[in-house]
């Protein structure tokens, strides 16, 4: 069973451009799939059916997976199977009928605006601090994933003095602004970068050997820097995209353009954000409307 599973990673690498974690989290819930079915007896691709997908579906999610995990596991099998029937290793798709089971709707947690000013207005002159501010800055301020602010290169992704240039998912380019205080933090850990980059290093921000800084160590040092600011909630970087969007809607009301700077490819991702909007309006009516407030008690 290797074999084909072999060739359709790497037809996903050659023809069709995917990520090495795309192509990481297909190898993974693929080989999964296979051995399911080997576990059960099956050893040949072109003799699966509906009712073995099914059952691993099933299997994933008295695992504990959610119905997103189980839908992109799903996902991977189907387009694994396209490419199957396309190389004629396979005559129909089994999982192509299948659905995920529901997982309950959770909105995404978002951090406080007065907490994060104080969060983001903490630090010191020490170059640890200079650099993670920086980075902590730049999500908040321009909604960046993890993966697009690890890759930024000093000359490529700084536009001017107040935009950067980012490739999100599928290879799309977006253009973002960059708002004053984060310019500011930027400016400070370029006088301090040089210090810790190592020779011909082009990333923008690097780790203390010198190097491009990875995705875990972002995540660690925002989880200290909460910790020691006294966060009410863990920190981590998706929860500043999260609440970018949030706050960003809060005040023009204008989802496209949340859509636009998020780079969401379909507004109904984008959609969620209005789920928080309602909170915050809520809580605003239940605070300022006469017939809402709560009593107090005598």
């Amino acid at each position: 069973m290797q074999a084909p599973l072999d060739a359709f990673l790497r037809h996903l690498v050659s023809e069709r451009r995917q990520s090495e974690r795309t192509c990481d989290h297909y190898q993974r819930d693929l080989k999964r799939f296979a051995q399911s079915l080997l576990n059960g007896g099956e050893s040949d691709w072109s003799r699966v059916d509906a009712p073995l997908v099914r059952r691993h579906a099933a299997e994933l999610a008295r695992s504990g997976l959610t119905g997103r995990s189980v839908a992109r596991h799903l996902s991977a099998i189907r387009r694994f199977y396209r490419y199957l029937i396309r190389e004629g290793m396979a005559t129909d798709n089994p999982a192509l009928d299948i659905r995920p089971p529901k997982s309950p709707r959770r909105l995404p947690r978002v951090a406080d605006v007065d907490q994060l000013s104080q969060l983001l207005d903490d630090g010191s002159d020490d170059p640890l601090d200079v650099r993670d501010k920086a980075m902590f800055e730049l999500i908040y301020s321009s909604g960046l994933r993890l993966a697009e602010l690890v890759a930024l290169d000093c000359h490529q992704n700084i536009v001017g003095e107040g935009e950067v240039r980012v490739i999100g998912k599928g290879g799309k380019e977006r253009l973002l602004p960059v708002g004053r205080a984060a310019r500011q933090a930027l400016s400070a850990w370029h006088g301090v970068r040089p210090q810790w980059a190592a020779e011909g290093e082009v990333a923008l921000f690097v780790s203390q050997r010198g190097r491009r800084i990875s995705r875990r160590s972002v995540q660690d040092r925002l989880a200290r820097w909460g910790l020691r600011s006294g966060a009410e909630q863990r920190l981590h970087p998706h929860l500043l995209r999260h609440s970018f969007a949030s706050h960003l809607l809060e005040s023009s009301g204008d989802l496209r353009a949340v859509q636009e700077l998020l780079g969401h490819a379909d507004i109904a991702t984008t959609q969620i954000y209005t789920h928080l909007d309602f909170q915050h309006l809520a809580r605003v009516y239940d605070d300022a409307h006469p017939r809402a407030r709560r009593r107090r008690k005598p």
